[in-house]
């Protein structure tokens, strides 16, 4: 009798293998057919779930999510690495720039150092029409460069002023200015002199490491034009970096352009002299006599005044 042969293509769908023909038997066939159906029906194991799952995440997708963790922590890592060896930069940039000093500017920064010691010691130094108490930045500016003067320094007061743009808005600043020329090699040298420097950076909301940076900035800055650069620029990539961090909006007078304007773009220079308020000289003002103060028995000697008792 010849035996039936039945040919079953079995694919990778069923087995995970390439298409695959087997000689079976009929009764194989059938009995082989049966399990197959029978193993799809039930439903056990298939799909196999180390391959796949009903929401077509899969056990490699598993490891990808690990991997997604660990690129995370790697990332924040970085990132808290580039954090401190930024701050760090920013610290050894500005201590290599405030550490370098000339003669010239050690000789202007002393002499600065004792125009205003011996300012702190006299109490009325405003000479304005009115005067503030402890003396104002007009009067503070003319009388440290007037003592310059007075040292040998050419010192004068500078204004700076410029218009807005669409990057920053307009704004104007005072500071002083010596300018030398006693060296003919190295030709006009000119050395900026700000009495409330370490202020001008100060922000209110700022980060820690920028504080720790301003901590830095002398109160009183005197120092070359290329220093006050190199300075500025640090402070104002450091404030940018802090705003960024805390996510607030950097405003436009922090801007690098704005505050270079102050001390580095196109100033009026005048001495401290031509800076004095009008009608005022260099000696204190006379006080003027009024009716709180005059003697009205000296001019009006032949008026009879009676005592009144006060109850």
């Amino acid at each position: 009798m010849d035996r039936a042969t039945v040919r079953i293509p079995i694919t990778h769908r069923n087995f995970l293998s390439a298409n695959l023909d087997f000689e079976l038997t009929a009764g194989q066939a059938a009995s082989l057919s049966d399990m197959a159906f029978g193993f799809l029906e039930d439903g056990e194991g298939w799909p196999p779930e180390s391959f796949s799952s009903t929401d077509g995440s899969s056990e490699n997708g598993a490891l990808d999510d690990d991997d997604d963790e660990d690129d995370d922590k790697e990332k924040k890592s970085s990132s808290e690495e580039d954090k401190k060896n930024f701050w760090e930069s920013q610290h050894q940039t500005l201590h290599a720039t405030l550490c370098r000093t000339s003669s010239l500017e050690s000789r202007i920064r002393n002499a600065t150092k004792e125009a205003l010691k011996e300012i702190q010691m006299n109490d009325n130094i405003c000479l304005c029409r009115r005067p503030v108490v402890g003396g104002c930045r007009s009067c503070l500016l003319r009388e440290v460069s007037n003592r310059l003067e007075n040292a040998g320094f050419n010192s004068a007061i500078c204004k700076s002023k410029w218009r807005s743009s669409t990057q920053i808005p307009s704004g104007g600043h005072t500071f002083l200015d010596v300018i030398d020329n006693s060296n003919p090699k190295k030709g006009e040298v000119r050395v900026i002199i700000e009495v409330n420097f370490r202020a001008e950076f100060e922000m209110a909301r700022a980060s820690e490491e920028y504080n720790r940076l301003v901590r830095r900035l002398p109160e009183v800055f005197v120092g070359k034009v290329e220093r006050l650069h190199t300075i500025v620029k640090t402070l104002c990539v450091a404030a940018k970096k802090c705003m960024k961090e805390k996510k607030i909006h950097m405003g436009p007078w922090r801007k690098h352009r704005y505050m270079q304007a102050k001390w580095l773009g196109p100033c009026e220079r005048s001495t401290s002299t031509s800076n004095l308020p009008s009608g005022s000289s260099a000696r204190l003002p006379k006080p003027k006599a009024s009716m709180l103060t005059v003697d009205l028995m000296e001019k009006l000697p032949n008026m009879h005044c009676t005592a009144v008792e006060v109850v």
